[in-house]
């Protein structure tokens, strides 16, 4: 077997004086740091405190789930001989939070728009999705389905 390694490095910048003396004393504020790219500036989700204007951890899940099946699906249209001229992709997830906080995914749900070339490879163009779901990392890395609802079209 193969394998792939990756680092990261978050660093926690809310620290407003007083560390976490407090709840509300804090910041979630944090930075994501990969060496030769842009830093992500993460926080939490507003629910939890966080900052609405920053990435939070969850959206970065979804996000990399629609990213990786995005990429795994190109590939296979480009063996097969499809012209996808546009993609774009609406993913959303529900969360379930327990009462004492803790909380999973239960669901995503990714809503890839395609426009291909040509009206003859809509369907191979549908059918590839499948493909693309049975080889995406991230997808095969959760403990929940990943749902699909591919919309396919030709360029006008």
């Amino acid at each position: 077997m193969k394998t792939h390694n990756y680092k990261a490095t978050i660093e926690w910048t809310g620290n407003k004086g007083t560390g976490t003396d407090n709840y509300k004393n804090y910041e979630r504020d944090h930075a994501i740091l990969i060496e030769h790219k842009p830093t992500i500036l993460g926080s939490s989700d507003p629910a939890f405190r966080g900052d609405k204007t920053r990435h939070n951890p969850e959206d970065m899940f979804v996000s990399s789930l629609s990213s990786c099946h995005m990429l795994w699906y190109l590939h296979f249209c480009s063996v097969n001989n499809i012209i996808v001229e546009e993609y774009t992709d609406t993913v959303t997830g529900i969360m379930a939070e327990e009462k004492d906080g803790k909380g999973y995914f239960t669901e995503v749900t990714l809503n890839p728009r395609v426009v291909v070339s040509d009206v003859n490879m809509i369907e191979k163009a549908i059918e590839l999705h499948h493909e693309a779901n049975k080889y995406c990392f991230i997808a095969n890395s959760v403990n929940f389905s990943v749902k699909h609802n591919p919309i396919v079209v030709v360029k006008e």
